[in-house]
């Protein structure tokens, strides 16, 4: 008798058939598209944590901030509030001409705060939206800290933020904490750009 060696066409069907099964099971635990959006979090992290030591810097350096050396009749001294607004503002040091151009250096990366590269991130080119932006505001007070604020994509960044009470909207120089139950409630907010997370936390 003569015995073929090999799989049947139902066998080579069944073993097919399980790793798809155990792909998708493995697709769906580590959910690429909330990696990615933890990945873009973090990043966002590291450059707001970036741009507040860069104006502390500049500030031990000039006795200044940078919004004071870009419209001092506005901003006259470090007790003066600045507003929360975008990080290529030109008062915030990034871009050096207008914010949609950002062709040139602001005053952190013309004094070596902050690197050049600075200028081509997502957040200083062109006008990005409210969610893809980076707003930069401090209090009124010589020892008010300055803060760095932007809207998280990743839904365990989201649900931390809210778990901590550490959500907030953005109103003038003013944060308002977003309680927690308004904090789950409030989904479309951090879609709109509304709702954001702040460091120093």
């Amino acid at each position: 008798m003569n015995f073929k060696k090999g799989f049947t066409l139902v066998e080579l069907l069944i073993v097919i058939g399980l790793l798809g099964a155990i792909a998708l099971i493995v697709i769906s635990a580590i959910n690429p598209i909330e990696q990615s959006n933890r990945a873009r979090d973090t990043k966002f992290k590291s450059d707001a944590s970036q741009l507040i030591s860069a104006a502390e810097r500049y500030y031990t350096q000039k006795s200044e901030f940078p919004w004071t050396t870009q419209a001092v009749a506005t901003y006259p001294s470090a007790d003066t509030a600045l507003s929360y607004m975008s990080a290529n503002a030109l008062e915030i040091g990034i871009c050096g001409t207008s914010p949609a151009a950002c062709s040139t250096d602001g005053w952190l990366i013309s004094t070596d705060e902050l690197k050049t590269e600075f200028r081509g991130r997502d957040f200083a080119k062109g006008s990005p939206a409210l969610p893809e932006q980076i707003r930069v505001g401090k209090a009124a007070g010589s020892s008010s800290s300055i803060y760095a604020c932007f809207t998280p994509r990743s839904k365990s960044v989201r649900d931390k933020a809210c778990a901590d009470s550490k959500v907030y909207t953005l109103a003038g120089s003013t944060r308002s904490v977003v309680s927690g139950a308004g904090c789950a409630a409030a989904a479309a907010a951090w879609g709109t750009g509304v709702n954001v997370v702040c460091l120093p936390e």
